[in-house]
Formats: structure tokens, C-alpha cells, sequence
């Protein structure tokens, strides 16, 4: 036998026993906290603006009211189509630079640390919520969970490409320990909580 073979048998003799069971993460999440309370006030503690609105009606009369509608905006959702383009999800991702503002939904916000969760089947493209100035994402309020462990449970079983947890506009303090919104982002994000 060789020396090799020698020491990975003392390693290979020498190992702990298994542990079978993981550990019991069914507690986490049971804390009781209004969601939708802890959600706004985590989003608006990052930098984020919160709009609760009970129809897309009102995010159109939101956007026309808050946001420069000369400037180019777009959307994957066809209901927004009079006010954003939605043609041009096929288009080279270079062509998006001059974008203002992309409106999107997400499939699920996370009420402790404000993130929400975007697939690549509705975002167009996956660049689209990191090349706009501006960014709004429309999450209904059931789909609103306490913990990232509750979110983790809602995506585990969903095939995807591509997904992200977004949470807030972009910032680092990276440069001399100074908050700088938008450093590799959308400047401003608005979630539209929808009943």
C-alpha cells in the first residue's frame, strides 16, 4: 500500500458519523408582524417609494403624474401599452439604454428585507431592470410572504433561466463610505402593491 492510500484510509476510518436529519427550519417564519406594514417600511428604510393601488388604472395615473412621459419607457405588461412600449423585448439589449422607466411585475416580495422576486419569463429581457433610470415593479399583496424562507419554499419546485430578488433602487457606499443611488442600476424604484 501506498503512503496515499495509507493516509486516505486513516482519513476515510476516522470520519464522523453522518447526520441523517437536517435541522427542522419550519419555525422560522411562524413571528407574527403585519406583512404589507413590515414590507413598506423595509422598502422605504432601502429607498425605495411604495404605492398601494387596487387596478393598473391607477399605476397609469401614478406614472403619468410622477415620472417624464416624453421620456422613452417600457413594460412587458400589455395593459400599460398606452403609456410604454412593449414591443421590444426581441430588441438588442444596447438599444435600451436610453430607457427612463421599465414597469414590470414580480412574482412574489419578501415582507423582511423588501426583495421581490423576477424570472426571466417576465422581465423581456434580464437586463431590463438594471439599465433604466427608473424602475417599478407591480407585486400583488397575497403574494406578499414574511420570510425568505417561505420564498425559497415558493420557488424551490419553479423551472427558470434566469431569476433575481431585487430589492430597492441600486446603491453602494463603496466610495469613500458615500450612499450613491443608481451606481449600477435604476436610480428609483416604486413597488405598486396591488390588492
Amino acid at each position: 500500500m501506498s503512503s496515499r492510500d495509507s493516509i486516505l484510509n486513516k482519513i476515510k476510518s476516522n470520519q464522523p458519523s453522518s447526520v441523517n436529519e437536517l435541522p427542522d427550519l419550519s419555525v422560522l417564519g411562524l413571528e407574527k408582524f403585519d406583512v404589507i406594514e413590515t414590507y413598506k417600511t423595509v422598502l422605504k428604510g432601502i429607498g425605495g417609494f411604495c404605492e398601494e393601488v387596487s387596478s393598473l388604472d391607477e399605476v397609469k395615473n401614478y406614472i403619468a403624474t410622477h415620472y417624464p412621459t416624453e421620456k422613452r419607457m417600457i413594460t412587458t405588461i400589455t395593459e400599460l401599452a398606452d403609456i410604454a412600449e412593449t414591443d421590444w423585448t426581441n430588441d438588442d439589449p444596447h438599444s435600451l439604454q436610453n430607457v427612463e422607466l421599465a414597469v414590470i411585475k414580480a412574482h412574489l416580495g419578501v415582507a423582511e428585507n423588501s426583495g421581490l422576486w423576477v424570472t426571466d419569463a417576465i422581465l423581456g429581457q434580464r437586463v431590463s431592470p438594471f439599465i433604466p433610470q427608473y424602475l417599478a415593479i407591480i407585486v400583488n399583496k397575497k403574494d406578499i410572504v414574511p420570510t425568505m424562507q417561505q420564498a425559497y419554499e415558493r420557488i424551490g419546485a419553479i423551472d427558470y433561466g434566469f431569476g433575481t430578488f431585487i430589492a430597492g433602487p441600486s446603491k453602494t457606499a463603496d466610495i469613500e463610505q458615500s450612499l450613491v443611488l443608481g451606481a449600477h442600476g435604476a436610480r428609483g424604484l416604486t413597488v405598486f402593491l396591488m390588492d
